[in-house]
């Protein structure tokens, strides 16, 4: 009898409690029920310590997309990772994950949502470092120390909320909303928020944190840490002030755009994948700033499904491509890997808004409402424009993947994916299909009724078409010197570093102290401080030994000398 391999059983487990959590959470939609549970766990004299878990539609159907997105990671894990030696190390740190993200759900108060945070934070730094390297610690640190501030920003709302009496913020959102109190904790919220899903001018720590493995990018890209941020945000989003959602729209309206821009000048898979999810962040975060909360949690859900199977199929190309990254060395991988490019098209279709796949019915109906909403016009354009862009790359990466002839020097390798890599794909192919439309039952299950004139209502489709002939446009330019990069080089080393902000976060932070250390060092350790301490003393004792050694040396002129001080010092003290 063949053991149990853990990634089988974690699978088997999770998948269950996935499948639990999304019955009960479909019970609770129907039904309207919100469940507060308080575990007392110690009470000494007239003080308890009190674990409180928050059960209602939202917190039971993210449990389930977690679950269930984690089990089929885990599956697919189990032949990406076969070859590692510490795949019970590995899979014990998307265990670790998934709790954390699990606290960070099921908790009304700051304390335990400060714990899942911060073991978010954590565990994401253990997995960005896996694969020991120079490149993977520096990820792993720009990520962990982007995320502190975060960190910073919760650790002070738990010390103002203090002064509420207790830690449970969702009993006080509606009650004080308005207040100075209220208004200084949603900043630090905001803050916090900005910082976990990577807006402006965090972004960059995301697109480094491609330097862990595939399956963990599947995972906390899609539905765990990046969207931990959006979902605080929806959550606290009933006591944000008119200004604040004007800057929080804003702030997510250019991260959208930068990273829409940034993608079609990417040419590592991992990373257009990466800045894709962070476009797709700022269009949940700008939908929670025009006030439809809702919204952006059934876009969060469908995001999770079919950017999960994106990075699942990017995995496998990389796998079969002898672990390299550079689209420009793939090609025509329709024809060698035609499963994975089917999955690879669906998401991609999905990720684009194509009608009847699930990111359809979130993405388009958020458009369509943002459009009946009083917002504002700069926002509004770059939400187009980024929708229009997220086209543009989708194409490009299809033109450069899928078609044409393969660029790589052998074919050796090239087979489709595993078996366990093929059942997971397939269980987030068929989500990523069906789920968008079972989640629109649910979610909304009274038709909205949209009325737009004829401009507003076909803007969407003119932008997407527009998108998709740019993007094939782009990649089918000519490689060598007419580039057209090559002749707008400032303009397009801008675009494609996420405007300089990843050599703000890394240069910028620390060229300015080291420098200041590297002057201290030249001027007090190897300076003033030389000169007066260590070496100081002792060339001092070296040169009164060498005064030591000539007088005490047997010379004529030294006895003379002290005879005629002698003399002279007795007849002072005589007279």
């Amino acid at each position: 009898m063949m053991p149990i391999s853990i990634c089988f059983a974690s699978f088997v487990f999770l998948f269950g409690l996935g499948l639990f959590c999304c019955f009960w959470g479909v019970y609770f939609v129907l039904c309207d029920l919100v469940y507060f549970v308080d575990w007392g766990i110690v009470s000494l004299n007239s003080g308890s310590v009190v674990m409180t878990f928050l059960f209602d539609w939202m917190s039971l159907l993210f449990m389930g997309f977690v679950f269930i997105i984690s089990s089929l990671v885990i599956l697919y894990s189990d032949d990406y990772m076969s070859g590692d030696l510490n795949i019970y190390r590995f899979i014990m740190l998307v265990l670790m994950f998934v709790v954390s993200m699990l606290f960070l759900i099921i908790s009304p108060n700051m304390i335990s949502i400060l714990l899942g945070w911060d073991g978010l934070g954590l565990v994401s730094y253990c997995l960005v470092i896996y694969y020991q390297n120079v490149k993977s610690y520096g990820a792993g640190m720009l990520t962990v120390l982007s995320n502190r501030i975060g960190d910073v920003a919760l650790l002070m709302v738990i010390a103002w909320m203090i002064n509420f009496g207790s830690w449970n913020f969702i009993y006080y959102l509606e009650f004080l909303a308005g207040s100075a109190e209220m208004e200084l904790i949603s900043f630090l919220v905001v803050l916090a928020a900005m910082t976990k899903s990577a807006q402006i001018p965090f972004s960059s720590w995301l697109p480094a944190a491609m330097a862990a493995p595939t399956p963990v990018s599947a995972l906390v890209h899609s539905s765990t840490l990046v969207t931990a941020g959006v979902y605080l945000l929806i959550r606290f989003s009933p006591s944000f002030s008119c200004l604040l959602n004007t800057i929080l729209l804003l702030v997510s309206a250019l991260t959208m755009f930068m990273a829409g821009l940034g993608a079609n000048f990417e040419y590592d898979l991992k990373k257009i994948i990466a800045l894709s999810t962070l476009s797709q962040l700022g269009l949940m975060i700008m939908t929670v700033s025009v006030g439809l909360s809702s919204l952006a949690f059934f876009h969060l859900l469908t995001h999770a499904l079919f950017k999960a199977l994106l990075f699942m199929c990017a995995g496998g190309v990389i796998h079969s491509m002898g672990d390299s990254q550079d689209i420009r060395f793939m090609g025509g991988l329709s024809v060698y890997m035609p499963f994975t490019s089917s999955c690879l098209m669906v998401s991609s279709f999905a990720l684009c808004g194509m009608p009847f796949l699930a990111g359809f019915y979130s993405s388009d109906f958020i458009l369509e409402m943002i459009s009946m909403s009083y917002v504002n016009v700069f926002g509004f354009l770059l939400l187009f424009v980024s929708t229009g862009l997220t086209v543009c790359y989708s194409f490009r990466l299809f033109y450069f993947v899928l078609c044409g002839d393969f660029n790589f020097v052998s074919l050796y390798s090239m087979v489709d994916t595993n078996y366990n890599m093929v059942m997971g794909m397939i269980g987030l192919l068929v989500l990523s299909v069906l789920g968008g439309g079972a989640l629109m039952w649910l979610i909304c299950p009274t038709p909205s009724v949209i009325c737009l004139p004829y401009y507003l209502s076909f803007l969407t489709f003119f932008f997407v078409s527009l998108g998709g002939l740019i993007g094939y446009e782009m990649a089918g330019f000519n490689f060598g010197d007419y580039l057209l990069s090559m002749y707008c080089y400032r303009v397009s080393s801008f675009s494609g570093s996420m405007w300089f902000m990843p050599f703000f976060s890394t240069y910028g932070v620390s060229f300015g102290p080291l420098g200041v250390g590297y002057s201290s060092m030249r001027v007090l350790d190897s300076g003033w401080m030389e000169y007066f301490g260590g070496q100081g003393l002792y060339w001092f004792l070296f040169n009164l030994g060498s005064v030591n050694q000539w007088v005490q040396h047997s010379s004529l002129k030294v006895f003379l000398g002290f005879f005629v001080m002698w003399a002279v010092l007795l007849l002072v003290l005589i007279y």
